[in-house]
């Protein structure tokens, strides 16, 4: 074993030293005496903050973002990026360079004691017939250096470093905004701010609003090290392990040679011996051997909690990612929920700035994501509940499950090892309009799009690829007969493409394998309405104008409260 210890929470390989600073350039602000307007500032430079500006620049948007640093994020953050997450960043151009450099993988593996044969496993992707897998390893800065590079040749966007906001005046009709620089301090105004500016939001505090939750009485000791191991890319994760004496541990791959270990320590710990280098040194190379040998990354004890503050809109300032909402590390939710945050807010602004839709659809906004957040807060509640057992009941409940789990097979559905992020279904959302005739549930309104294959005028495609940031019909068709869709043309102010998908033959959109027919129940003359976002509006057996309308006035908060204009008609 040969390892550097750094000084705690700090970088140590020559690599990570090696990332870009980004250069403070002095705003114009200061050298003149009139107050710069925007539609939108966003608080927070992290990936939340940044696929904001991403998504806001795609609608036409302007944007200020203001990042108190002048880096990319350091040491022991967000690397499993979700499925659905994936996805909308591949919408935002950056999801398939992630795929490219992450470690990509849908198995994990549960271990119990010494055994080397796992408790169980699991494969999080069945359908493999979809552009993304089930998870990318990824270290955060990296689609954060991805998202920075998209933003600097995109002209909607100003990314401003070194800019901390000290102070927030939010009123009827603007925000405005106190900024501290190194060259000193200006003002900025905007329609609307966008605070996603961590768990230690400024912006929350300065406004004098709080989180309300729970903390876990537990610390884990998480080491991100350096080495030539040959792993596979797993998630594996240890009941009882037999290399530290703890009650868990988890073993992740990333990219750069680099691992995640995590090491579960318990509540009444000594924390400054606990992070003494011979120790750390000692645990890592009990579990993966004395003759393996590496360096340290990143070394840290964290406390977890979940969460969350009561309203996510308050006024024209609107919290996002950690800002909003927190919760434990067992399932990756923190960065994954955040950008679904964004992913649900941005389209929503775009369309009350360009006057597509009244302000009342940004409260949809908090109703929504206030629901993903109650859902991750619950999920990631119970796994750090099942993995970290504080009451003797408890503890005897999860070594019962985990004992029982050795040997028969329902009881391994039980067994918790952080259950992992998925795309939240918004049942109850008041922008959906119910189903009038049967569907199978699995792709309702509400729910995110799944994706499968097509061809497009003979060459392959994704179904994801052509759906997003507008309204979307699709109708399925028997290539026979298809309705006239200009009773559309006297519809609201909202753009809809409608793309036909057709059985068979070699122009247009086809569905290829029939997976969309299976996924989303469809028979010709099926015509479903998907927001920019990719979840499910409305559906229907046969297509009628007035109902696609009505869907569509419900779909964006309107109430009848939109202009005429036409609706564009696309068959590809």
């Amino acid at each position: 074993m040969s390892a550097k210890y750094p000084e705690l929470g700090a970088a140590t390989s020559k690599a990570r030293l090696s990332r870009a600073e980004y250069k403070f350039v002095e705003p114009p602000e200061l050298t003149r005496s009139s107050m710069t307007h925007v539609p939108v500032i966003i608080v927070g430079g992290g990936p939340v903050g940044l696929a904001t500006a991403a998504d806001l620049a795609g609608h036409g948007i302007n944007t200020i973002i203001l990042e108190r640093s002048n880096t990319v994020s350091d040491g022991s953050r967000a690397i499993c990026w979700a499925k659905r997450t994936l996805e909308i960043l591949d919408r935002l151009n950056v999801g398939e360079k992630m795929k490219r450099k992450g470690v990509v993988w849908d198995i994990g593996k549960v271990f119990l004691g010494a055994d080397t044969n796992p408790l169980y496993s699991f494969d999080l992707l069945a359908d493999k017939q979809q552009k993304m897998p089930a998870f990318v390893n990824l270290q955060q800065f990296y689609p954060e250096e991805y998202l920075i590079e998209l933003l600097e040749a995109q002209p909607k966007t100003q990314l401003r470093w070194q800019s901390e906001v000290v102070d927030v005046e939010n009123d009827d009709d603007k925000v405005t905004v106190r900024v501290k620089t190194p060259a000193g301090e200006y003002l900025l105004s905007c329609d609307y701010l966008v605070a996603a500016d961590g768990h230690r939001s400024a912006v929350r505090k300065i406004l004098g609003l709080d989180f309300v939750g729970k903390v876990f009485e537990d610390n884990f000791l998480i080491a991100d090290v350096r080495m030539d191991y040959d792993g596979p890319a797993e998630r594996h994760f240890w009941f009882d392990p037999p290399f530290d004496g703890g009650q868990t541990a988890l073993l992740h791959r990333q990219p750069d040679n680099i691992w995640r270990i995590d090491f579960q320590l318990g509540w009444n710990i000594d924390r400054k011996a606990e992070l003494c280098p011979e120790k750390v040194g000692k645990k890592i190379a009990a579990f993966l051997g004395d003759d393996v040998e590496f360096e340290y990354e990143w070394v840290s004890i964290y406390t977890f909690s979940c969460l969350k503050m009561d309203k996510f809109t308050h006024n024209r300032v609107i919290f996002a990612g950690d800002a909003a909402h927190l919760v434990s590390p067992f399932g990756a939710r923190g960065a994954n929920g955040g950008i679904h945050d964004q992913d649900n807010l941005a389209w929503k602004l775009a369309f009350v700035l360009q006057g597509k839709a009244p302000e009342a659809l940004l409260e949809t906004y908090n109703e929504e994501r206030s629901y993903g957040a109650d859902e991750n807060i619950r999920n990631s509640t119970r796994s750090t509940d099942f993995i970290t057992p504080k009451t003797p009941v408890s503890r005897a409940f999860r070594d019962g499950v985990v004992e029982l789990a050795k040997s028969i097979a329902f009881a391994r559905a039980f067994v918790n090892s952080g259950r992992l992020s998925m795309p939240c279904t918004l049942d109850q959302s008041s922008l959906n309009t119910p189903d009038e005739s049967p569907f199978s549930a699995r792709q309702r309104p509400g729910s995110p799009c799944m994706d499968a294959p097509v061809t497009l005028d003979g060459q392959a495609s994704w179904l994801l690829n052509h759906l997003g940031w507008r309204f979307i019909g699709l109708y399925y068709s028997d290539s026979n007969e298809r309705p006239s869709f200009e009773a559309l043309l006297a519809t609201s102010s909202v753009p809809v493409d409608v793309l036909i998908i057709h059985q068979q033959g070699h122009r247009g959109m086809v569905d290829s394998q029939r997976l969309i027919a299976r996924h989303y129940d469809m028979t010709p003359g099926t015509f479903y309405l998907i927001r920019p976002d990719q979840h499910i509006a409305a559906r229907w057996r046969e297509f009628d104008a007035g109902k696609v309308i009505a869907a569509l006035t419900k779909a964006t908060a309107a109430d009848g409260l939109l202009n005429t204009t036409a609706i564009e008609v696309k068959t590809p």
